[in-house]
């Protein structure tokens, strides 16, 4: 992807590390479904331009944690501040205009509109909202967005295919550029790499690679692999509460997550 692509789908960014002030954090996160604690007074900040993945056992919270981020569940209690603002229990409409993305672990996708149609829409929802009396060739920013997003996730060569015709990863790749298209602040990637072949899984790799340089991302993923060669630092969590964070190598050495997850 070159310099001048990914410049015109979002703006530059400061740098890894260039602003002391955590984009996203969470104060005293709580949900609760009747008596069960699916999060408990969860505090979590990720820095500016960081790779981070959340990582646990089948029920740790990573999902709801995930969905209290994104507007789908409203917490019981606690804060979310992102950029500065307090966010919690806003709808995931508002969430995702304020700069938070996100893909799912099962693909979300239009799959009887082409490529270029599945991201023209999300980027259409940056610009001029819903108008359905303009066709879609009036807004040529509209379009350029749209390109440069297939473009970044490697499927401007297929633009006019239908999303249904792609590949599982060309699809899972597509919602990323979905994502892109909004022009987010936070992209939040759910199993990014779920049923994909090893060629697919070390092209999303590399993908995910090449956009982090220049965005901040949060990711859900059980591959260990994906996890340890692409994040710079890893939170896990365990019943509904962060157990450990730290780097890979860190993690990998940490006796309370070797106990009850990697189990090595």
């Amino acid at each position: 992807m070159s310099a001048q692509v990914w410049t015109e789908l979002r703006p530059p960014a400061t740098g890894r590390g260039a602003e002391s002030a955590p984009i996203l954090k969470t104060e005293l996160l709580s949900v609760r479904f009747g008596g069960l604690a699916a999060l408990s007074e969860v505090n979590f900040e990720i820095a500016r331009d960081e790779v981070r993945a959340i990582i646990g056992p089948n029920g740790a919270g990573k999902s709801t944690f995930f969905n209290c981020l994104t507007g789908v569940l409203r917490p019981t209690s606690g804060r979310i501040v992102f950029d500065g603002e307090d966010i919690t229990g806003l709808p995931s409409n508002a969430i995702s205009q304020r700069g938070i993305a996100r893909s799912y672990q099962i693909t979300n996708i239009l799959p009887n509109a082409s490529a270029l149609e599945n991201v023209r829409i999300a980027a259409q929802s940056r610009r001029h909202g819903w108008n359905m009396l303009a066709h879609h060739s009036a807004f040529a920013d509209i379009n350029r967005k749209a390109e440069a997003a297939l473009h970044s996730v490697g499927l401007l060569g297929k633009a006019d295919e239908l999303a249904s015709n792609l590949s599982h990863g060309e699809q899972r790749n597509l919602e990323i550029g979905i994502a892109l298209a909004t022009e987010p602040k936070l992209l939040c990637l759910d199993e990014p790499t779920a049923g994909m072949s090893q060629g697919e899984t070390d092209e999303t790799k590399e993908l995910i690679r090449r956009i982090g340089r220049n965005l901040t991302i949060l990711i859900v993923e059980h591959d260990m692999q994906v996890v340890m060669e692409l994040c710079d630092r890893i939170t896990v969590f365990h019943y509904g509460t962060i157990l450990a964070e730290g780097t890979p190598h860190e993690i990998q050495e940490n006796p309370k997550v070797l106990e009850v997850y990697l189990k090595t």
